[in-house]
């Protein structure tokens, strides 16, 4: 995938915004790109890829951990095995996939639940415990991701990140996304409140933990693929009702309407939920996923755009306000389009 560069001074005030950002927390690197009907129109990068000497600038392949903006994948993965038919619905409960799940603690828990947050589980010394029934709150614990990955790997019999590289990153030349067992010389470094580099590496590549690093363009061609409901270069590549899975509103009707709304773990902007991570200005039906380490990814159909930023940071300081800070960025794109 290929996209003309036409750069502007368009968006000027998103690429303020994540400089704001980068000098806000503890990092030592950013980046920035937008897609604007079909042409690259903002990307720049600031910053070294760490804080150790001589470390490498932060460039078009420098590779950024993305925290949680990689359960946007598993819920590729997920809407991939509803497709196909390995998964019946959503409306399942875990229970039918999953074996040795504690049916007591599990009652009632389906993978819509999961996808959204609002399956009501956490994880106690070791042991997975209820804190609300499922359907009647929302939580952002990790308990259902690593739940998720499973039942992928059950129902395809492939890994998140093998369907993934088979899938997405091969037939579209994503080669600088992936799942990372050891920091190589095109990593960014997370960066902690010390200022020192964090280790994050995990010991697994089946894309079912937190160690998945994406240059900033190729993070943005995933939100382009999602805008484009998967038909790129003159080509349908993905089937467009596995993006239109993702994507859709399915948090339960139960849940109070100021949580917020999720796809298959995209946060949606549908009703104006207070507890939304997406700007008060983005219109309804556009989606976005935030990571830990500042990385977000926006998609706003109704303007034909898609909105990346990238920062190395390791959480952010007490005086941060980091939902705002979010909610800003979209708010700065739709600024952005107005003017």
């Amino acid at each position: 995938m290929q996209l003309i560069n036409n750069l502007t001074n368009q968006f000027s005030l998103v690429e303020e915004h994540v400089q704001h950002t980068y000098e806000s927390v503890f990092a030592s690197g950013a980046a920035a790109i937008v897609i604007y009907k079909d042409e690259i129109v903002l990307e720049k990068y600031w910053g070294t890829q760490s804080t150790r000497t001589n470390s490498r600038n932060i460039q078009a392949d420098t590779q950024f951990h993305v925290a949680s903006v990689r359960k946007s994948y598993i819920g590729f993965a997920v809407a991939y095995a509803v497709h196909h038919g390995y998964i019946a619905s959503i409306d399942d409960e875990v229970t039918k996939y999953i074996a040795n799940l504690e049916e007591e603690i599990f009652r009632g828990t389906t993978i819509r639940h999961l996808l959204t947050h609002t399956h009501g589980l956490t994880e106690q010394d070791g042991k997975i415990v209820r804190e609300f029934l499922s359907g009647e709150s929302w939580a952002y614990r990790q308990i259902n991701i690593k739940l998720l990955a499973e039942l992928v790997k059950i129902t395809t019999g492939q890994t998140v990140a093998d369907l993934l590289t088979r899938q997405v990153f091969q037939p579209l030349q994503l080669n600088e996304t992936g799942w990372y067992t050891e920091i190589g010389p095109k990593i960014a470094e997370v960066i902690s409140e010390t200022g020192q580099p964090k280790k994050v590496a995990t010991s697994s590549a089946e894309g079912d933990q937190i160690n998945m690093f994406i240059s900033a363009r190729n993070l943005a061609y995933w939100g382009y693929l999602h805008l484009k409901l998967g038909f790129i270069d003159g080509e349908q590549v993905i089937p467009k009702e596995i993006i239109q899975l993702s994507t859709s509103l399915i948090s339960p009707s139960t849940i109070d309407k100021d949580l917020p709304q999720h796809g298959f773990l995209w946060f949606v902007k549908d009703l104006l939920a207070k507890k939304t991570e997406i700007g008060e200005m983005v219109p309804c039906g556009s989606y976005q996923i935030l990571g830990f380490t500042g990385v977000a990814v926006l998609v706003i159909p109704d303007r034909d755009i898609v909105a990346v930023r990238m920062v190395n940071s390791y959480g952010s300081p007490e005086n941060h306000d980091f939902l705002a800070d979010i909610r800003s960025f979209g708010d700065s794109v739709m600024k952005s389009l107005k003017e």
